[in-house]
């Protein structure tokens, strides 16, 4: 195996102990920069480096393994789609409204508490399968994605990671919204809007800001940034117009899947299906 990332034979990044040192390095920068600075994240920063360099770690070696039967392709999409539901449903339940669903008396009680709290995040999946199945589905239809697992992995993943940092943003800042606004919940209810239409009322707004940063990088593709789709091709062989057109269809693909995304995330919080302290539905 090549020891480098390679372009025309040119090295790019050599897989060296120098990059393992730079790597060190920069995630010490940054776990010391969030930790030193009051970002409350150094510790999940280092966390996260170093959970990153064992999975994949992990993922190298058993890759190559994977891809060469469709089944498992399957089988290891199915792996990435339910960590991400974990990862998502987690993130949306640390930013849970604890005094219940908006529009409901405090005093319902905790006679719910147990599986329907512990298990709340697996509505992550909504959304998330919401924003991706339909585009699989589309590019297997149309034959533009070849059912091989070389092919099927890093599509799905792509679109899945998306749906995963939509779903996160989303579900999180809605509900910080309706926290930080719940008087004008109640003032909404006050005025005769059902529950789910006040809800939306507040929290839509602060919700959609989740797909600018797909818009930033949709707009300024080939200016500011070079994505990693178009730059794999390229590594590859591809020509810049077969790259340049992957990565479109990357981006629009992310556009369409984070927009469904974000918009199946608040008619869950809507609805108070997310959210809402155990017990209180």
């Amino acid at each position: 195996m090549s020891r480098s990332l390679a372009a025309g034979g040119a090295p790019l990044l050599p897989v060296t102990p120098a990059l393992g040192v730079a790597c060190a390095l920069l995630l010490a920068v940054a776990a010391l920069v969030a930790g030193r600075g009051g970002l409350g994240h150094g510790r999940a920063v280092l966390r996260a480096g170093l959970r990153a360099a064992v999975q994949l770690a992990l993922v190298a070696l058993v890759i190559a393994w994977v891809v060469r039967s469709l089944w498992t392709s399957a089988l290891f999409v199915l792996l990435m789609f339910a960590v991400a539901v974990r990862t998502a449903g987690r993130r949306i339940g640390e930013g849970r409204i604890g005094e219940g669903r908006i529009g409901e008396g405090r005093g319902s009680g905790s006679a719910g508490r147990g599986s329907a709290g512990r298990w709340e995040w697996a509505w992550a999946a909504v959304p998330i399968a919401a924003g991706v199945l339909p585009v699989l589905l589309l590019l297997a239809a149309t034959g533009l994605l070849p059912a091989k697992g070389i092919t099927v992995i890093p599509v799905a993943g792509i679109l899945i990671g998306g749906a995963l940092t939509a779903t996160s943003l989303a579900g999180r800042r809605a509900l910080d919204e309706l926290r930080l606004r719940h008087g004008e919940v109640e003032a909404a209810l006050a005025l005769g809007f059902e529950e789910r239409d006040a809800r939306l009322e507040i929290c839509r707004t602060a919700a959609a800001t989740s797909l600018v940063p797909a818009l930033d990088q949709t707009r300024t593709v080939g200016l500011v940034t070079l994505p990693g789709a178009f730059v794999g091709m390229l590594l590859g062989g591809a020509t810049p117009v077969q790259a340049g057109a992957v990565q479109l269809f990357v981006l629009v693909a992310l556009l369409a899947v984070e927009a469904v995304a974000v918009t199946a995330v608040l008619e869950l919080v809507g609805r108070g299906l997310v959210g809402a302290a155990p017990g209180v539905r």
